[in-house]
């Protein structure tokens, strides 16, 4: 019966009140509703299915491998307690690849010094943008055996960066600060620092591959955790974007920590990096003791001599290399 009516009495007034069932147009609208709602969920499901299908396609069955071999520390809701989520790594790892072999052409040195456990890699930073991390993360997962994961030390600021600052989350990176690398290293995590920071990637090209001061946080890290350093050099970084100089005053403007002058970006294409060629140098592994709370001028000098040898490598490095694009 599609009309069930009931009589009731109010103030000496009878009433009639109905309710509709198949023909009630409000339970239509809700049932077509949740049938358009259906739709688009399968449609979407599809079209994930599709595209991580063409995704591990894309990636081959050796790089899915060693992505499936990482130590991933998963949570309930499918990430780990810093929020990298795997499948969204992996969408990152195709673009990386891209670069890694195919524009930079990344030749790698000593991989095998990097040892298991945890670990401090303490490298050299430039190139304006953070393609040097990029570069060592994935010499890290397809060179090295077996593959490691690696956490960058990011500046900041990029926490204030809307999508960036999720995107960063969700492929692993992490804020700079020392409680995220304490608790990571004690996971005995690998661990990426760049102790020039800012003062680092955004060096003029006329000062390219000269060091400047090293933070010392990272040393003290080292000394309370007990772990070994790699001193890691990456050359071609520096001749990605040519700057001419820092433009200081807008970039405080701007609230960025930098304002780089690029000449290129005036030319077609010139968005894009130079197409350089990579090459990383790891280190042997330095190991330190002391005591992490001793004064600035005892952490400097344990901090000097892995500057020192990552100024070294570099040095050593540019000898050896036979061009900038080859």
């Amino acid at each position: 019966m599609g009309l069930r009516t009931a009589l009731f009495v109010r103030g000496g007034t009878r009433y009639l009140r109905g309710s509709m069932s198949e023909n009630d147009p409000g339970r239509a609208r809700s049932t077509r509703t949740r049938g358009v709602f259906s739709t688009v969920q399968r449609a979407r499901d599809s079209v994930r299915r599709r595209v991580d299908a063409t995704v591990d396609a894309l990636l081959g069955d050796d790089v899915l491998s060693r992505l499936d071999r990482l130590p991933v520390h998963r949570g309930p809701v499918g990430v780990d307690p810093f929020g990298f989520d795997p499948k969204v790594a992996k969408y990152a790892v195709l673009f990386a690849r891209a670069l890694y072999r195919n524009y930079f052409r990344t030749v790698v040195h000593g991989i095998g010094h990097v040892p298991d456990g945890r670990v401090l890699l303490v490298s050299n930073h430039s190139g304006q943008i953070p393609l040097d991390g990029m570069a060592i993360a994935c010499a890290m997962l397809l060179e090295r055996e077996p593959p490691r994961f690696i956490r960058s030390m990011v500046e900041k600021w990029t926490a204030t960066l809307p999508f960036v600052s999720e995107f960063f989350q969700r492929a692993g990176q992490i804020v700079g600060v020392p409680e995220n690398c304490l608790r990571l290293l004690e996971r005995d995590e690998a661990i990426l620092v760049f102790p020039e920071g800012v003062r680092g990637i955004s060096k003029p090209f006329a000062e390219r591959y000269k060091l400047v001061d090293f933070g010392l946080g990272f040393m003290r890290l080292a000394l309370e955790t007990r772990t070994p350093i790699v001193p890691v050099a990456v050359l071609g970084a520096e001749e990605q974007y040519i700057s001419i100089a820092n433009v200081k005053p807008l970039a405080r403007l701007l609230g960025a920590p930098s304002f780089p002058l690029l000449p290129q970006l005036m030319f077609p294409g010139g968005v894009l990096p130079l197409p350089v060629r990579y090459h990383i140098y790891f280190g042997e592994p330095l190991v330190f003791t002391g005591d992490p709370d001793d004064d600035d001028a005892v952490i400097e000098e344990k901090v000097w001599v892995v500057r020192a040898t990552v100024q070294s490598m570099i040095n050593r490095g540019l000898k050896e290399r036979r061009g900038v694009f080859w």
